[in-house]
């Protein structure tokens, strides 16, 4: 009976967590979004009042408006900031898939007695704090930066170059941070395949480059999905980075939602465009979970 009890509180605990600092804050964030927005605090109407009776709840309910979902589409602002934090997060997944895949392959084939030191180089950027390294990132890349000197000193330029509120800055930046999300995933799946299929693979006649695209890469796939899941889908709603190393050019749709929270405060349409960010965000992990569900089903 002890035991049956343990398992129950188990299941409910992470549920009942997810509720209230997930569910719970989505739902007003919903509420906000089909308001109005107003001069006001707080700066939207209509405001639930329990005290009004069922006439407060009609009213309430009557007030409820669509005008900040169709202002998401119809202000070319907000198309152009989701389809640049969704080109920056796929430009920056692929160079994180093409950069982390050698590192995790190295790392797994690395011997037993060093895999735990190489592991522990990778998280070590973790040590120090997220806004201290892209301060750092700043002042390497700025016009008379460490960057720039190093080059001029190598002869490779012959004078500064803007590097700083660039596109390549906050490319560099996002993939120098989100690096160790695409590796571990990586070296956690790749460090468990077996080296007997690649010797059998061998054995076969088939090349070392030939295993390598035919038995590791296939086997590596769930690592590969869940790298790209766990790197795409915060990069998309980055905040930091493009707003520090980036330009007016690179405005992604976390700006963007800072911008209209703190300084425009229209709340119903920062809502509403964090509502849609969500969307847009959970859409590929339903699909990878649909994926997943199948293929258990045919195992």
């Amino acid at each position: 009976m002890k035991r049956d009890w343990l398992t129950r509180f188990s299941i409910v605990v992470p549920y009942a967590w997810l509720a209230a600092f997930f569910l719970l804050p989505f739902l007003i964030v919903v509420k906000i979004s089909f308001s109005q927005s107003a001069v006001a605090q707080p700066p939207y109407v209509p405001v639930f009042d329990p005290a009004a009776g069922w006439d407060g709840v009609r009213a309430f309910f009557g007030a409820l408006s669509t005008d900040s979902y169709t202002s998401t589409y119809a202000d070319s602002l907000y198309l152009y900031s989701y389809f640049k934090s969704v080109t920056v997060a796929a430009i920056s997944t692929a160079l994180l898939l093409l950069i982390g895949y050698p590192v995790a392959y190295a790392l797994a084939r690395a011997p037993r007695r060093w895999q735990g030191t190489l592991v522990l180089l990778v998280v070590l950027p973790f040590w120090t704090s997220f806004l201290i390294r892209v301060y750092a990132w700043m002042n390497i890349l700025q016009h008379d930066g460490l960057l720039n000197q190093a080059l001029l000193a190598l002869h490779i330029i012959a004078q500064p170059v803007s590097w700083l509120s660039t596109d390549y800055a906050v490319y560099l930046g996002i993939v120098y941070s989100y690096f160790p999300f695409m590796v571990l995933p990586l070296y956690a799946t790749l460090e468990r395949l077996d080296p007997a299929l690649l010797e059998a693979a061998a054995d076969l006649g088939c090349p070392p480059w030939r295993a390598f695209f035919t038995v590791t890469v296939p086997l590596s796939l769930p690592g590969i999905i869940a790298g790209a899941l766990l790197c795409f889908i915060p990069i998309t709603g980055e905040f930091v980075i493009p707003d520090l190393l980036g330009s007016s050019t690179t405005a992604m749709i976390g700006q963007t939602l800072w911008l209209e929270f703190f300084g425009n405060r229209d709340w119903p349409v920062a809502s509403a465009l964090a509502v849609v960010l969500l969307a847009l965000l959970v859409t590929p992990i339903v699909f990878y979970r649909q994926r997943e569900m199948r293929q258990m089903e045919k195992a």
